[in-house]
């Protein structure tokens, strides 16, 4: 059985373009690791730092991705992307473009036998609120709309600010609890779920709950981790 693999938050744009190139690298590489060992990627979350559609402007840099991308499509490889909290004005274009299935809600998916629960993670913690409110303002399609009103060169640049700000506000704890997390792992092992896969805090971490298992992706930023199901185990790796 080929393997299907997991990462979130890449974060792509939200460095100096010496470091961008670097994590694109590494990222195409996986891309091709995929494409040679796996049958099926999931993206949960955060690939780019900003994103929004216009409906004839995407936000330019990003070529050589939308090229690694594009193999994985022509190599058969299903392509799965999990909305996290910078993804709030996707549209159709990696729909249209590379096939992929989009979902911005929380995922159920069962292989071989495994049930899994998918979901980036934002808004999960108690004490996130003020960004669940947030999450209802930005994903309104009439807000949506009346943003898309604005130029490209306003719209996209000020959008990027905001992005850095949501960035720096959520790595202000060198290592951010995941209580919540585990609690809502928990919660979905007793629902009846082998695993739960979560992104968003970019810190990798994996727990066993008897022959369950609880896992973070981490990041794409410093810890360049993953997670890879070969059909009988799930395990937390990272990218050499």
């Amino acid at each position: 059985m080929a393997s299907t693999y997991f990462i979130s938050d890449a974060h792509l744009g939200a460095g100096p373009p010496e470091r961008e190139r670097l994590k694109q690298d590494k990222i195409l590489g996986f891309f091709e690791h995929v494409a040679r060992t796996g049958d099926r990627l999931f993206i949960v979350g955060d690939l780019f730092d900003f994103w929004f559609e216009y409906r004839s402007v995407i936000p330019k840099g990003y070529t050589r991705i939308f090229c690694g991308l594009n193999r994985l499509k022509e190599r058969g490889i299903e392509l799965n992307y999990v909305a996290g909290n910078h993804d709030f004005w996707m549209r159709d274009y990696l729909v249209s473009e590379f096939g992929f299935r989009l979902y911005f809600d929380e995922v159920e998916w069962t292989s071989a036998g495994k049930k899994f629960y998918i979901f980036h993670g934002d808004g999960l913690a108690k004490d996130d609120t003020g960004y669940r409110l947030l999450k209802r303002v930005f994903r309104n399609r009439i807000n949506i709309f009346l943003y898309s009103l604005l130029h490209p060169d306003l719209g996209i640049p000020f959008a990027r600010w905001m992005s850095s700000l949501s960035r720096r506000y959520t790595s202000r704890n060198e290592v951010p609890p995941d209580d919540d997390y585990l609690i809502r792992a928990t919660r979905k092992f007793d629902e009846g779920f082998d695993y739960a896969i979560f992104g968003h805090l970019h810190y990798p971490r994996y727990q066993e709950f008897g022959t369950r298992a609880y896992i973070n992706l981490g990041d794409w930023i410093e810890n360049f981790s993953y997670a890879e199901f070969n059909g009988s185990e799930l395990r937390l790796l990272n990218w050499k």
